[in-house]
């Protein structure tokens, strides 16, 4: 309640401003004295604070937008910044978590035939265990990209703002930090696509080694069931 009455306390303020601002002849007679009070009144009022009005009375409304042009390319790069690396930190680690199911996968196969069932389940338990933490990485990343491509599309937004209100090189520098982002996300996205092109590998390796064991036991079987067979015919 006390920020909805201070809220419209300073509406209250700039309207009064405006009013007296363009009603005639007095505000024509002072007008430093009813623009100092709306400089003060939106300083005060939140959310535009960060733009020195009080100090400002002499710059032009296009110098005022380049300033509040540039804040905006500052605060979209850091979101841009934060959003990169937890985008690429989150790559990496699916990255990891991938290559670890890989390894555990091979050992497994190369291990096919030579294990008791127990071991052979103590396996598969850790490999299902792996597989949910390559989900989880997954789901992570693209949560992060999703992020990611919004903080993109706000840098451009902002670059695109600067340039139109005439700080060129705030704008220069938000492109170039997007490019710098987007080819970091995208060094770790060739890690991650690496790992997962040597995961469907490993399945394809998987499917021809079980059939393969498949038929080595039922060959075993037939063999075993054959002296049993003449056995019968005597």
């Amino acid at each position: 309640m006390a920020a909805l009455r201070r809220g419209a306390t300073y509406l209250s303020v700039v309207r009064s401003s405006v009013r007296v601002l363009f009603s005639g002849k007095a505000a024509v007679r002072k007008p430093s004295k009813w623009t100092n009070i709306l400089y003060s009144s939106l300083a005060v009022g939140g959310g535009l604070c960060a733009v020195p009005f009080k100090q400002v009375e002499n710059l032009s409304h296009d110098s005022m937008i380049r300033r509040a042009a540039s804040l905006v390319t500052d605060s979209s790069s850091t979101f841009l910044s934060q959003t990169t690396l937890a985008l690429i930190d989150a790559l990496i680690e699916y990255s990891k978590a991938v290559h670890t199911l890989i390894a555990l996968q091979k050992q497994y196969l190369a291990s096919l035939g030579k294990l008791t069932q127990a071991q052979e389940d103590a396996i598969w338990q850790v490999i299902i265990g792996q597989r949910a933490k390559v989900d989880e990485h997954q789901e992570e990343c693209k949560r992060f990209e999703s992020t990611w491509v919004i903080a993109v599309t706000l840098c451009e937004t902002a670059a695109e703002a600067s340039y139109i209100s005439g700080a060129e090189h705030a704008s220069v520098t938000v492109r170039t930090n997007i490019q710098l982002a987007q080819s970091q996300v995208e060094e770790a996205r060739k890690l991650s696509m690496d790992a997962e092109k040597k995961l469907a590998e490993v399945k394809v390796m998987e499917v021809q080694r079980m059939s393969q064991h498949a038929a080595t036991v039922e060959s075993s079987n037939d063999e075993e069931e054959v002296p049993e067979a003449y056995l019968r015919e005597d």
